[in-house]
């Protein structure tokens, strides 16, 4: 019961919040919230196999930027009228949200599928490597990439369109993003209830048993990577949006570092809990850098002591079991 009210409770103020901005004549608080819920939402799909499958990946960076880069590329060439140069097919994109988000996810995904598939040939540290690396190759490649800004990253003329919604108003893109992350936490909350979760969390706990017992260990692991890596895509495809830019940093390692700086702040294993470690950190960054600019040197030490004292992360602190699962 505890564990649904803090839910609830949750998802309840989130909805009001903009209303409370615009009460309070600050409609900024919405775009921070915003971007806390989106990469809420990459952390909570890294947290479907890092909380319970065990598999630590350091290179989710590279699905969020993919879901970014498909928005950007699909606008750009949406707005200039060109013909998409890679595709065995003549199209000059869209701005449809029904086109660019599902095809952010399907990209995503189909990525994931390769790097899932190479990367569960090996555990622990050497599954940790492959994946940065996998993630610092698409990283570079999306610099080399001249015609898309490279480096310097591209601009979006303009956020995706819904049909009878107007997502350039911060408020209506707002709720449009807290939905989606409400149906992914549905979705993903379903799945680790069901038996693809059991079967998932008993890999996590006793893989060598489940595989005597007939499981295919890593078609379901491999399922699971692809799953995680399509809501960490859908995550970038509403940050493209939001910022109306995207760059090759969005898939850089330190990316990938705070995601899972948000799982593991928020408790491993919950669904919930990195959301609130998303809003934990990022709350924390914007509080301590309008105070100084070397706010790292007091983040640093604040996590540190939330790993020490809350150390099955803030969902379970709350939650009032403090011990790790």
């Amino acid at each position: 019961m505890r564990h649904r009210l803090i839910s609830v409770s949750l998802f309840l103020c989130l909805a009001v919040l903009p209303p409370i901005a615009y009460a309070l004549d600050d409609p900024f608080w919405i775009t921070i919230a915003t971007r806390m819920l989106i990469y809420g939402l990459a952390a909570m799909s890294l947290d479907f196999i890092l909380g319970y499958g065990a598999m630590v990946s350091f290179g989710h960076a590279a699905f969020f930027g993919l879901g970014a880069y498909v928005v950007g590329v699909l606008t750009h060439h949406q707005f200039y009228d060109e013909i998409i140069p890679f595709l065995p097919f003549d199209w000059t994109g869209s701005v449809s949200a029904v086109v660019q988000w599902p095809l952010a996810m399907l990209v995503a995904g189909l990525i994931a599928l390769v790097i899932g598939a190479l990367s569960l040939r090996t555990q622990g540290v050497y599954f940790i490597m492959i994946t940065l690396a996998f993630a610092q190759m698409l990283y570079f490649f999306m610099i080399g990439l001249p015609d898309y800004g490279g480096e310097d990253g591209l601009n979006l003329w303009t956020r995706s369109e819904i049909w009878g919604l107007d997502l350039s108003d911060s408020s209506q893109f707002y709720y449009v993003v807290l939905v989606l992350v409400g149906c992914w936490f549905l979705l993903s909350s379903r799945m680790v209830k069901s038996r693809f979760g059991r079967v998932l969390i008993g890999c996590q706990q006793n893989e060598p048993r489940m595989q005597t017992l007939g499981y295919p260990v890593t078609r379901y692991k491999l399922t699971a990577f692809v799953i995680s890596a399509m809501g960490t895509g859908l995550a970038g495809a509403l940050a493209a949006n939001q910022n109306e830019f995207v760059s090759p940093s969005l898939m850089a390692w330190t990316t990938s570092g705070e995601l899972m700086v948000m799982v593991i702040l928020g408790g491993m294993g919950t669904l919930l809990g990195p959301l609130l470690g998303a809003f934990l950190l990022l709350s924390l960054e914007e509080v301590l850098a309008g105070w100084t600019e070397h706010w790292m040197v007091i983040l640093g030490p604040i996590l540190v002591l939330s790993v020490l004292f809350a150390r099955g992360g803030l969902y379970r602190f709350l939650a009032g079991k403090r011990d790790a699962k």
